[in-house]
């Protein structure tokens, strides 16, 4: 999800919920204690010289259970961390603290924030000898000629 699709969504939302990739809601009573802008200079293994940037989100949750974050207050705090760090429409990648610091990608299903389970994977699989992955196809779903058909002229 992008900057710009989350602040639309909290344009039409009256309250904001998270949920795990496990179903579970994050407690209604979180922060978000950052926004902010993360940039990743790289070199992957093919050598190939890479540059990302994400906009991050910390939700926190702390002992204060009368704190509800509503939509309006998390798009101010967007709109000001856009204005002085210079964010752009980047996607969003959300940190939440379970074992240890996990990272989410975010989706949303119309009424909840939805945090997705984020992969690693190599960046340079022809340079490494990782071999593509074909798409397995049926037979049955292939458009046939009419001549290869069991009924067909071919023969």
């Amino acid at each position: 999800m992008k900057l710009s699709e989350i602040k639309q969504a909290l344009k039409g939302s009256e309250v904001i919920s998270f949920q795990l990739p496990n179903g579970e809601l994050v407690p209604e009573h979180f922060h978000v204690t950052e926004v902010g802008k993360i940039t990743k200079h790289f070199i992957d293994c093919g050598g190939t010289v890479r540059n990302e940037e994400v906009v991050n989100f910390q939700l926190w949750n702390a002992n204060d259970y009368n704190h509800r974050l509503h939509p309006e207050k998390l798009l101010h705090i967007i709109e000001l961390s856009e204005n002085t760090l210079g964010i752009t429409d980047a996607d969003i990648e959300v940190e939440y603290q379970g074992q240890t610091i996990e990272k989410f990608g975010l989706d949303f299903n119309g009424k909840t924030f939805l945090l997705t389970s984020k992969q690693t994977d190599c960046l340079a699989k022809d340079k490494c000898g990782i071999p593509v992955e074909k798409p397995k196809v049926k037979l049955s779903d292939l458009n046939q000629e009419p001549c290869c058909l069991p009924n067909g002229n071919c023969c």
